[in-house]
């Protein structure tokens, strides 16, 4: 049985352009991460943790080794622990 070979052209197109798509969705969801892969099975304390690494460093997934916040670090957050007035 002779194989269709004008066939081949347009299997090879869909099977490079599903490897580019899948490619690029990868490279763009890691660059938007810092290089890092993306979050699955995201629990309350890991929204606190990105909350406060987003205060820290300015991004989400963002970490620091330094234990000095940044300058305004202490009046940034939104849960208050004394009254005010």
């Amino acid at each position: 049985m002779p194989v269709p070979w004008e066939a081949l052209i347009p299997f090879g197109l869909v099977t490079v352009m599903f490897g580019v798509s899948g490619t690029l969705l990868n490279v763009s969801t890691r660059a938007q991460n810092l290089g890092k892969p993306v979050r699955h099975n995201i629990d309350n304390w890991d929204e606190m943790m990105m909350r406060r690494d987003e205060q820290l460093t300015g991004h989400k997934r963002g970490q620091r080794d330094d234990p000095t916040p940044p300058p305004g670090f202490e009046t940034s957050s939104v849960w208050y622990t004394e009254k005010t007035a």
